[in-house]
């Protein structure tokens, strides 16, 4: 409970809420969590009722307590998914969440509206089915009865706004992943809305993160917040050039703050405004990270802690005895915008064992975040740390191989767990006046526990084995004709379900 004067962060997730309270100088008061359910309706599809998230916001406030106590209060949540209202603010159907997959026909009807270079010209990216855009186009195909009572479009924690304060307003960052917005100028895209023929009408004001988007019942100024990967970014202290956020989640991101606009010319990396006002951050994406750990687990050890599989990886010398994971379990996103792309060991023999298998797995999701960094780079970047955050982090075995990979000492801050909620609330701060801006929220509350360097031993180690995962995925699609599930029979290759 929070007994002091603070302020709060709300983060709307896939699978819960979290809400977490800090006092000025960054010490966590209160954190409470509430689970909601996921609907599937069909094979692909990925639903939740926004009721839901508003309930369990509202269950995790009520844990913290004493909201006449909090000085400012900042969102944070799940990018891309489809709120629709009609024009009385009703929920017009379930919201289609970022992970739904039912778009690739309304991703290509984009990309030829609008021609790919013009896209990404437009919005800093292109056309993918987890992104909002073509979730719009599917309820007009498919559900036209709904489509024609559409009068406002939100985003999931823009929802709980809308709960929260009576106010329809978003942020530029979570706006930047709905492929309908003007990244580089931080404003709705109508070149994006005429070509899709979408009414400007629909999307609420777009702010920047720290400003006021509304007040609660009990006068709490809300801040308008920003994407989960923004939140999380500033609340390890991403807030312009230097630090990377490197985030070892069931996803994995590799995230930039960029002094200015710049757009991969490929969009193989996501370029957003940042929840900094004035600047841009660019973001690789892998879709298997941490996951790819927890699929190996319950495959090979169900229910083994996950310390058991690390320390068998220790036993084994860095490049796990020759064996090379490809992480693409779900698919890929970058550097290949792939949703067919399939995860694979390659290398195998019988001398391996669980040790060479987990120490793969770890060497093979820092291979792929060097990916994203190699494409960050190619933009400008030029990082000189990296901040490290999600459930990946606790393993400093991990950590020491993502270093090796990346070529940069890793730091781990002292409230690295707390995620995008930590993010939120200090956006929240700067609305309540308790920060100038959030470069001072963050030198207030943000404080690195931990370094971790490269190992010299592993760094020539890591740069052949790199070389050698770069080849897989086009070596495959060659022999296959298409993704490398095509090429499963191969010897020495293990599909994800365990097929030889």
């Amino acid at each position: 409970m929070a007994a002091k004067r603070s302020f709060v962060g709300i983060d709307v997730g896939t699978t819960g809420v979290k809400a977490l309270a800090l006092t000025p100088s960054g010490e966590v008061l209160g954190r409470a969590e509430e689970e909601y359910g996921l609907s599937a309706p069909q094979p692909g599809w990925s639903e939740q009722d926004p009721e839901d998230w508003w309930r369990a916001a509202e269950r995790a406030l009520a844990r913290l307590g004493r909201q006449e106590q909090q000085l400012g209060l900042g969102l944070s949540g799940q990018m891309h998914g489809l709120v629709l209202l009609d024009e009385r603010l009703r929920v017009l159907r379930p919201a289609i969440l970022w992970n739904d997959q039912r778009t690739a026909v309304e991703c290509a009807e984009i990309e030829a509206r609008l021609g790919l270079d013009r896209l990404i010209a437009l919005t800093g990216n292109r056309a993918l089915t987890g992104f909002t855009a073509p979730k719009l186009l599917w309820v007009r195909r498919h559900e036209p009865d709904v489509y024609a009572r559409i009068r406002h479009v939100l985003l999931p924690k823009d929802y709980v706004r809308l709960r929260l304060t009576g106010e329809l307003a978003t942020d530029v960052g979570d706006a930047s992943g709905t492929l309908l917005f003007d990244v580089s100028r931080r404003r709705w895209s109508d070149g994006v809305l005429d070509a899709l023929e979408l009414p400007r009408a629909w999307f609420p004001d777009a702010l920047e993160s720290p400003e006021v988007s509304g007040r609660t019942a009990a006068g709490v100024a809300v801040a308008a917040g920003g994407g989960d990967q923004q939140a999380a970014a500033l609340g390890v202290g991403i807030v312009g050039p230097g630090p990377l956020s490197v985030v070892l989640g069931t996803s994995g991101v590799v995230f930039a703050a960029l002094p200015g606009y710049a757009a991969d010319p490929r969009a193989r990396v996501h370029v957003f405004c940042h929840a900094v006002p004035g600047t841009w951050e660019a973001m690789g994406v892998m879709l298997s990270a941490a996951g790819s750990l927890r699929w190996l687990r319950d495959v090979v050890s169900p229910g083994a802690p996950y310390g058991e599989l690390t320390a068998a990886a220790e036993t084994v010398p860095a490049g796990a005895g020759g064996v090379v994971f490809l992480p693409y379990l779900s698919g890929e996103r970058t550097p290949h915008a792939d949703p067919d792309a399939r995860a694979m060991f390659e290398g195998l023999s019988l001398g391996h064992g669980r040790g060479e298998l987990v120490r793969a797995v770890l060497e093979g999701v820092a291979y792929g975040l060097r990916d994203s960094l190699d494409l960050l780079r190619a933009l400008g970047v030029r990082a000189d740390s990296g901040r490290a955050s999600g459930g990946g982090a606790r393993s400093r075995l991990w950590l020491s191989i993502v270093a090796s990979v990346l070529g940069l000492p890793l730091e781990v801050t002292a409230a690295g767990e707390e995620g995008s909620a930590f993010g939120a609330a200090l956006l929240g701060g700067v609305a309540g006046g308790v920060f100038a801006d959030a470069g001072e929220a963050v030198a207030a509350c943000v404080r690195v526990s931990e370094r971790v360097e490269p190992e010299p031993a592993w760094v020539d180690v890591y740069a052949a084995g790199h070389e050698r995962y770069r080849a897989l995925y086009p070596a495959l699609r060659s022999a296959g004709g298409g993704s490398p599930a095509a090429t499963m029979g191969c010897s020495g290759v293990v599909s994800p379900e365990g097929d030889t």
